[in-house]
């Protein structure tokens, strides 16, 4: 929350004087409380004072109110829009009936431009109110980010844990029944038992070597196989078929294990021959759920350049994949990603959280344009002295008319709660005034296309 009874730069109060002759200019209005004086976004804008009563200023954040300040009497808002011409960027709502004057643009520009003292007192708040109000929502922007982006890593971890705990589950259950059907095969010889190793281990490396089968294809040899086992009369053969095929046992192979095993032994085989060859697969799921959670726990390790120094020499395609990982959770939904890197190009010093987070507010809001499905083209390469990253998205592209103020602070094309507007700001800000670098973009619609330089040469600390 922004309002302090101290901050009195940030809140002055005008005299009662000064009250009165607000409302020679203006027009009164009379508010009951939950009456909305002016939305977020609200173009149609005018300069208010409080006459009487409370007035609670909001801005949605993330799609969460965020509460910015309570005017009450003689305090003033709508000072900043009314001067850029911008719209809203809060809402304003009575908190008890109250009463406020209302001064149209015009009226508002002449009262300043005559320099008066109310003048003063406006654009001396207007000055330290722009400043408290981007520093916090500054803030917020990070931390509405970072709640998305745990969210999103949430997901991307919760899915193979919880494939891992299902697999180890599972293999639990394997387990207890091999102990069982390994004793069962205790009757056969040792010739028979080294046939059975054989095949096993040829079993295991086709699973492990071959490509998945087409969905039809593998539909119909499960069908042959599982007739083939009813016809030798092997109990719930449709349960052991899934594990054989995808092992490369096919019928002829089935037949030739009925040329080295007894009828009598055959179904205990084939379901010692299924349990381990599922419990394998099972291991085999378990690794890769672990890697995948030890591959995120890295990316995150290496985006945050968590206990590392702020300024150090970087991989800049590292920071792009890393990115890239973190955002996964909205990419997979429809995004194809398209890489052109050059690989030559050398590393560079830079402050690599920072820099990392201008690669999320470009790649996000290249998502947010293609509204999730479409192309995602990364580019690297050396232009003279600086490295040249291209982040492009064949989305709907920006209008030219709000092109000119796409780096301005608490501009933005997003809904009313879905942006502070301070995402290229902080993007423009790390890239231009913390690496002496340049940011700019070309769009059109299916084609845009954002350009950030960074220089070669190592900054100075």
């Amino acid at each position: 929350m922004l309002h302090d009874p101290n901050q009195n730069a940030l809140f002055p109060k005008l005299p009662d004087e000064a009250l009165q002759q607000m409302k020679q200019h203006g027009t009164e209005i009379q508010l009951n409380t939950g009456d909305v004086l002016f939305s977020e976004g609200e173009e149609n804008y005018s300069f208010h004072v409080v006459l009487e009563g409370e007035i609670e200023i909001v801005k949605l954040v993330g799609g969460e109110k965020r509460l910015l300040a309570i005017h009450r009497r003689g305090e003033f808002m709508g000072e900043l829009s009314m001067l850029t011409g911008s719209g809203s960027i809060a809402s304003a709502r009575a908190i008890a009936p109250s009463r406020v004057v209302q001064i149209d643009m015009d009226t508002f520009k002449h009262i300043i431009a005559e320099c008066s003292p109310i003048a003063d007192v406006v654009l001396s708040a207007m000055a330290g109110r722009t400043q408290d109000v981007e520093v916090q929502l500054r803030q917020q922007e990070k931390l509405a980010a970072l709640g998305k982006m745990s969210a999103g890593l949430a997901h991307e971890l919760n899915n193979p844990a919880s494939a891992g705990q299902r697999a180890a589950g599972q293999l639990r259950e394997n387990f207890q029944n091999l102990q069982s059907l390994a004793l069962q095969l205790n009757s056969l010889s040792p010739a028979q038992l080294n046939f059975i190793v054989d095949v096993h281990k040829d079993a295991i490396a086709h699973a492990t070597t071959s490509c998945p089968l087409d969905p039809l294809t593998q539909s119909d040899k499960e069908e042959e196989v599982t007739d083939w086992l009813e016809a030798h009369d092997v109990s719930n053969g449709w349960k052991l078929a899934p594990t054989l095929v995808n092992a490369g046992i096919d019928t002829k192979k089935l037949d030739t294990l009925t040329d080295n095993i007894t009828p009598e032994s055959l179904s205990n085989v084939l379901l010692w021959l299924e349990a381990t060859l599922a419990s394998s697969g099972l291991l085999n799921e378990i690794e890769q759920s672990t890697a995948r959670i030890s591959d995120l726990v890295k990316a995150v390790k290496a985006y945050s350049y968590m206990d590392q120094a702020p300024l150090q020499e970087v991989d800049v395609h590292q920071g792009i994949e890393n990115t890239l990982t973190i955002l996964n959770h909205k990419l997979k939904k429809g995004i194809v990603v398209k890489r052109d890197y050059d690989k030559s190009i050398p590393r560079i010093c830079v402050y690599g959280s920072e820099l990392n987070q201008v690669w999320t507010n470009l790649i996000d809001n290249a998502i947010d344009a293609m509204d999730g499905k479409g192309q995602l083209t990364i580019r690297t390469s050396r232009d003279n002295n600086c490295i040249l990253v291209e982040i492009a998205d064949n989305g709907l592209g920006i209008p030219p008319g709000i092109q000119s103020r796409i780096f301005e602070p608490f501009f933005t094309t997003k809904g009313v709660g879905k942006g502070t507007g301070l995402g290229l700001e902080i993007a423009y800000r790390i890239v231009v005034k913390r690496h002496k670098g340049d940011i700019h973009f070309e769009s059109k619609p299916g084609d845009t296309c954002f350009r950030v330089y960074l220089p070669i040469e190592c900054l100075d600390n």
